[in-house]
């Protein structure tokens, strides 16, 4: 049999172009989808100065996660993601905070609040694992329970913001006649995981605290308090991409 060495050196300059244009392709994908949009609900935990234990009894502040203190936080987010590995992030987040003296180490005050906030924030997130099937035109033909389980990503965040709060507390702490109204910055950080299930949604979960610069959140401070107050959100998020639309803006379409 006689070989056609020019028939099969043009085969083998096919293969190869077609696997270096796929790797380029594969690399350049996330590129196509760089506004994502995501919303998320779950709970919120908050550390003031009413409620909770003394310091002695307490356990860096495991004891103070409570079903009696915990409330509800909701959030909204726009994504931009300046490279495969960091996204800039505009987050709007709603939530409820409470602490009440019962069963803690005041329960002598008999002190209550809750305290419904609005934060408004600019965050910066940093994927410091990050997947490979986005990056995969194999991902988009369908998906397996294995790659599901390799298609996590891991990321911290942190950035500014600002939250606008609005405290009612019970007759005993409205005795005090201190502030229970105001809009403070506050200082978020923390740390996430999402699964991408689909080529456009994405299912996440993300664990975050706030440093807010008063100590008035629960409408309460006294000459025993060293720091401010600090609540966190557990949120579940749900991710859409948004195809990029001219000149780079988002499309829905």
């Amino acid at each position: 049999m006689k070989i056609n060495y020019a028939v099969m050196k043009r085969i083998v300059l096919l293969l190869l172009f077609c696997c270096l244009t796929t790797t380029f392709l594969d690399a350049q994908l996330w590129r196509y989808k760089r506004w994502e949009a995501s919303a998320g609900g779950g709970a919120s935990f908050f550390f003031g100065d009413v409620g909770g234990f003394s310091r002695s009894e307490n356990l860096l502040g495991i004891r103070d996660i409570t079903y009696r203190q915990t409330r509800f936080a909701v959030n909204g987010n726009i994504k931009y993601r300046i490279n495969r590995t960091v996204n800039a992030r505009i987050s709007l987040s709603y939530a409820m905070l409470h602490g009440v003296d019962k069963r803690g180490s005041n329960e002598g005050r008999d002190f209550e609040a809750t305290t419904n906030i609005f934060e408004p924030a600019l965050l910066g997130e940093y994927y410091f694992i990050k997947n490979k099937s986005e990056n995969s035109y194999l991902f988009l033909r369908g998906r397996s329970l294995w790659r599901l389980l390799t298609s996590l990503d891991l990321y911290a965040f942190a950035g500014a913001g600002a939250v606008s709060f609005d405290v009612t507390v019970n007759d005993n702490l409205a005795a005090r006649g201190l502030p229970t109204k105001g809009f403070v910055p506050v200082i978020p950080a923390g740390i996430g995981a999402t699964l991408i299930y689909t080529p456009n949604i994405n299912f996440g979960l993300e664990l975050g605290g706030r440093y807010a610069f008063t100590d008035y959140l629960d409408g309460y401070t006294s000459q025993f308090s060293s720091s401010n107050d600090v609540y966190y959100f557990l949120n579940f998020l749900v991710t859409y991409k948004l195809k990029n639309g001219p000149k780079g803006l988002p499309s829905f379409r």
